[in-house]
């Protein structure tokens, strides 16, 4: 097996899944645009991503290596290509809402086999770590492709366009060629078979085990509430920046990027970084940064609105650049978080695991998103950005308690710290 050959293929599907699941912030805008929803409305279509995921998360867990992870990526890679192209041309916002139960599906099938096949490539828990945050990094560059992407196809001057559609038929191409470089990419899923040969039955008594142990848990805790702060800053952020700093909508949708590209640099720095400290004393000081610098940007918002209308990048407030920053403290933990707990686990329930990781951040991401959702409705855009203030202060809580439980679970490695 040519480990490199697999690994850039597993950054080519990270692509295409960033752009597309990462899209619920910009689809948000449009709608509401395009089709007069309500911001409220306009929160649900988080929701029917998180029905696709849930869904093929429960199938994930327990039959997808089984069924082989490199087969159940070319599927999903195969059916999203199929959607993105169907799209433009049966275009409502029923229609969208349907769109993301496709792509959280195929989110889910892929992210879990992507998780499980990093266990297959890699050798030591090090290496493991750092790859994870070198893949997520390039997670977080395929959501600013997109958003540029998007922000091409909007038409400033006629709201009711739908010409922002055309952006599908691009992300069909990526995931086409998506398709064909993991389809000539051999890949050795032997070391997986050892848990499969067991019954169904068995093998679902083995995930509930697995599941109600106290670390995987407070992992579950961790990775839900993670994913709240991520999910509703960045899929309201357009809408924030259209509404609150009053910028052009292509514009917002734009500048939105500056968050993710903040995010693609933390997880980079910290994937070298990891390499010689100890996770957790990084990560507490990642969310403490985080929490310090939302709150001070949201003291500071209110005098935005009475500065005049931006019309470009040359001419938006300086909150437009310092809010995203808040995604370079963020972006760490998620990835960190996983590493921890599949290092802590055999590879052969890399898979289960992986499942549960995706379950709980769909859960997360739906409920952050539709309550921010209903906060930017009834109360505005400027209160409604300190609600994610309250997941991360529960998050750096839960992850000194994670910490203790991982440090014992095992197969974990010796903390440093």
């Amino acid at each position: 097996m040519n480990r490199w050959k697999v690994k850039v293929s597993l950054f080519l599907n990270f692509l295409v899944l960033a752009i597309l699941l990462n899209s619920v912030g910009t689809v948000a805008l449009q709608v509401q645009r395009t089709y007069g929803v309500s911001a409220s409305a306009a929160g649900w279509l988080a929701a029917f991503k998180s029905l696709g995921i849930v869904t093929a998360s429960f199938l994930a867990i327990s039959r997808l290596g089984q069924f082989g992870y490199r087969r159940t990526m070319l599927c999903a890679l195969g059916g999203l290509t199929v959607v993105c192209l169907s799209l433009p041309s049966a275009s409502g916002f029923a229609v969208l809402e349907l769109l993301f139960v496709a792509v959280g599906a195929g989110y889910a099938l892929l992210k879990v086999s992507i998780y499980a096949t990093v266990g297959l490539v890699t050798e030591t828990p090090t290496e493991h770590a750092s790859f994870m945050s070198f893949l997520e990094s390039f997670f977080t560059g395929g959501i600013v492709l997109g958003y540029f992407l998007f922000g091409a196809f909007v038409d400033d001057l006629h709201p009711r366009s739908t010409d922002w559609l055309r952006a599908f038929y691009l992300i069909a191409a990526f995931s086409f060629v998506a398709w064909l470089l993991l389809l000539a990419s051999p890949l050795d899923e032997t070391a997986v078979e050892a848990g499969l040969r067991l019954p169904w039955r068995e093998q679902w008594l083995g995930i509930f085990r697995l599941t109600v142990t106290r670390v995987v848990m407070l992992f579950a805790t961790c990775t839900f509430l993670y994913v709240m702060v991520e999910q509703s800053i960045m899929n309201w952020l357009p809408t924030y920046n259209r509404t609150v700093l009053r910028l052009p909508a292509s514009v917002s949708i734009q500048m939105a990027s500056l968050f993710i590209i903040a995010m693609a640099a933390g997880r980079f720095l910290a994937g070298i970084l990891l390499r010689r400290a100890a996770w957790f004393p990084v990560l507490v000081l990642c969310g403490a940064a985080a929490a310090a610098g939302l709150a001070v940007l949201d003291l500071l918002a209110p005098g935005v609105a009475s500065a005049p209308a931006a019309t470009g990048w040359q001419h938006a407030p300086a909150m437009a650049y310092l809010l995203p920053c808040v995604g370079f403290f963020v972006a760490p933990i998620y990835p960190a978080l996983n590493s921890v707990m599949l290092s802590a686990l055999p590879v052969s329930r890399h898979g289960a695991m992986a499942g549960m990781s995706v379950l709980f951040s769909a859960l997360g991401s739906s409920i952050g998103t539709v309550a921010l959702g209903f906060l930017f409705q009834d109360y505005g855009g400027q209160l409604a950005f300190y609600f994610p203030l309250l997941p991360i202060a529960a998050l750096l809580i839960s992850l000194a308690f994670f910490r203790k439980q991982a440090a014992t679970a095992p197969g974990a490695a010796p903390d440093p710290s």
